[in-house]
Parts: C-alpha cells; structure tokens; sequence
C-alpha cells in the first residue's frame, strides 16, 4: 500500500471534513485591541478524543474540567479563551469553566458533557463570566475559521501557529489539522502549550490516546523556551471519522501512516513554538546521535536545549562549546568524554570530546543566523532525537518583568 503526506497550503484545524471553528473579542484580554480572545471549534459529528495535559501538579479549573469529561473519549466541541487562565481559583473557577462549556453548548445545541475546556492567560484571576457571556452567541463558526481560532488562543505569541497534512492511500484519505500557542512558559513534560488537533479519520479510542501520546513525545515535549511548566497546557485531538476509510486501530495498515503524519504535524507546530519564544531572535535545533537508547538521547536534547548558558552563548553569537559539553554530562544519559564530537552546522568545534581548530569568524556568522542547528555524536549507540528552543534576550526579561502591569 503507497501512501504520500503533504502539508496543505494555508491549512488550519478545520482543514479536516466536518470541523467548523470561529472566535470572537470578549474583552476578556486587558487590552483595548481588536484581536479576538474567545473562541470554539466544533465537530458536526461527534468525536472520539483525548488529550494529553500539564504535569504541573497545580492544574487550573480547565484541565481538570477537561480530564474529567474525556474519561469516556468523547467530545463533540472544545471552547477556548485567552487572557485569562482561570487558575488557583477554586471551587467558582471550576463552575466557571463548567459555566464557559454550557454557554457554548446552548449555542450548538449539543449537551454540555460534550464541550471541554481550554483556557491560557494570567494565574489567580476569575474569567469575566459576563462578558463571556454576552460575547459567547456572536461567535460565527465556518469552515475556515480555524485560522481566526489561531490568532484566539494567542497571548504573547506573535504569530499565529498552524498547519494541515493530507494523507492519501490506496485504501481511502484523511486529514490531520492543528492549532497550538506557546510562547512562554515552555518546557518539556507536556507542560508546554495548548494545542487543538483535529481529523477526519476514523480512529479507535485506545489509539487515539497511543498515537496522540507518541506524537508529543516526539515534539511538544522536546521544546524548551525558558524551563518554566504552565498550569494550563494541554494537547487535545478530536477525530470525527467522517473521511472514508475504515477504523484505525493499532492493528490497522493505515495506523503507521497516521502516526507519521500526526508527528509530522506536531514536529512542524513546535518548531514554530520554539522560533516564537519569547524575544527570540533564533531557533535552536539539538540533535543527539549515538546514544545507548532513545530515552538517553532525548533526556539530552532537552537538557542542551532547556540550558540558558546555552541560549545566552547562541544570542551572542558565542562558540562556547564548552556549555554545551557540561550540559551533556549532567543531563544524565550515558556519556564517555573522549567519544563525543561536537558540530555547530557542519562546522566541527571538538572531536573526541577535546577542542579543533575551527575559524571562530565563520562560527560566529554561522550563530547569527536566524536558525542555529547544533550536532552532538555521543558514538554509545545507535539512538537519536532532537528537541527545539530559542535563544535568551534582552526581550525575554522585558516582556515577563511588566506581564501584568
């Protein structure tokens, strides 16, 4: 069976059959813009879903509203706000996110127990119900208001981040589409972001759940931005199965095929994480090869990535190597010193784990760019993997000194 995945141009969360998405300005934000700040996306039929959420142990009234309701994977809508994370608020944050989800699901006319909840935004402060409220009926949905939902759940993001792949094989065709924001607060641990993923392929519950899983790993959970974990974040996917095809289960010839296409989304969605960091001014991609296990290769990546003596070295264009060496050797993955050869693009900066001669000037260049590619070849295995960051600014410093103020 031949299969072929290509990103579709200008594709969004509701490039997949049957989705519907639309956001509008509730006011919930501080400021006086016209950005919009709440939205919802909606499946026109009803979906199998799960979600990956925050391991951050304080968990705001939308997770744990959300993690409740997909106990059964099902779901038919998600709504989302920005401006406000509804956190450490208690007993009336929760009946404010049970609150948010009725109001949508009056609209839709579907039962509350099918809408979940997402919410980013400042900790400690209750969502303003009544303008939610009042703001909650003029949401227009429509087939390509993904791409309005997308700029909805931004808060420092500068960009809007989103994607679609279609998959098409002997035996019928799907699409996977997906939304996410991140910016700050982001780290590995699935404490990262928000992200909306949605499909028209028919997928089996404990699939879902597997493939979804997989697909984080791989990407959300490789970015680090500033080593902070968010009390909100969560990875939802909601497949509806109205492409053709049959069931996908673990078992299924197409079940290899969704997961690559899946990862191939999320690897693209945290990559635009990474770029979008807060003041980031590079992307910076780490690459572990030659590791006793894949484990030990990510366990790494992330390390190298998450290190800020790492970040500073990149955003002054400095080819200290040697950060990156002694973040290697307390990340914990099996390591031998005289092993280790170390590239910044294809320039070799230590072989063996000792320093080579390398023109600093090109060097130097070379970490100016606007993406910075980093190799390290431990030569204990055969395992690799690669995470994702950004550089540390002066901007960084700037944006989260006046956050609320």
């Amino acid at each position: 069976m031949e299969e072929s995945v290509e990103f579709i141009r200008t594709g969004t969360v509701t490039a997949p059959e049957g989705f519907h998405a639309g956001a509008i300005r509730a006011g919930i934000k501080k400021d006086t813009g016209t950005k919009p700040d709440l939205g919802i996306l909606f499946s026109e039929a009803p979906c199998v879903a799960g979600a990956v959420f925050t391991t951050n142990r304080i968990k705001a009234a939308p997770v744990v509203l959300t993690r409740r309701r997909l106990r059964y994977g099902k779901a038919t809508a998600v709504v989302v706000n920005s401006g406000c994370a509804n956190a450490c608020t208690g007993m009336k944050g929760l009946r404010d996110a049970a609150k948010m989800a009725e109001l949508a699901a009056e609209g839709l006319g579907v039962s509350p127990d099918d809408v979940v909840v997402a919410s980013t935004g400042t900790i400690g402060r209750r969502l303003p119900m009544r303008r939610i409220q009042q703001a909650m009926d003029r949401i227009v949905l429509s087939r390509d208001g993904g791409h309005t939902l997308a700029r909805a759940i931004m808060t420092t993001d500068t960009v809007p981040k989103e994607a679609a792949v279609a998959v098409r094989a002997d035996d019928g065709a799907f699409v996977i589409g997906g939304i996410a924001k991140g910016s700050g607060m982001i780290h590995p641990n699935l404490a990262t972001l928000l992200g909306l993923i949605s499909t028209d392929a028919a997928l089996e519950l404990d699939f879902l759940r597997t493939a979804l899983r997989k697909a984080v790993d791989v990407s959300f959970n490789m970015v680090s931005v500033d080593g902070d974990t968010s009390t909100n974040d969560m990875v939802l996917m909601m497949a509806n199965g109205l492409a053709d095809g049959r069931p996908i289960d673990q078992d299924s010839k197409r079940a290899e095929a969704f997961q690559q296409a899946l990862e191939r989304l999320c690897i693209f969605l945290a990559k635009r994480i990474a770029a979008d960091g807060e003041g980031a001014s590079r992307l910076i991609e780490v690459t572990v090869k030659g590791a006793a296990s894949v484990a030990q290769a990510r366990r790494a990546a992330r390390t190298i990535i998450s290190s800020s003596l790492v970040k500073t070295a990149v955003y002054g264009g400095d080819p200290n190597w040697g950060r990156i060496m002694a973040a290697l050797g307390r990340s914990g993955a099996e390591v031998a010193e005289a092993k280790v050869d170390l590239y910044f693009g294809s320039i070799c900066v230590a072989s063996g784990g000792r320093s080579v001669k390398f023109n600093r000037r090109d060097t130097r260049r070379f970490l100016h760019g606007k993406e910075v590619p980093i190799t390290l070849q431990l030569n204990k295995g055969a395992a690799s993997a690669t995470a994702w960051g950004c550089d540390l600014t002066k901007d960084y410093v700037a944006i989260n000194s006046e956050y609320t103020t």
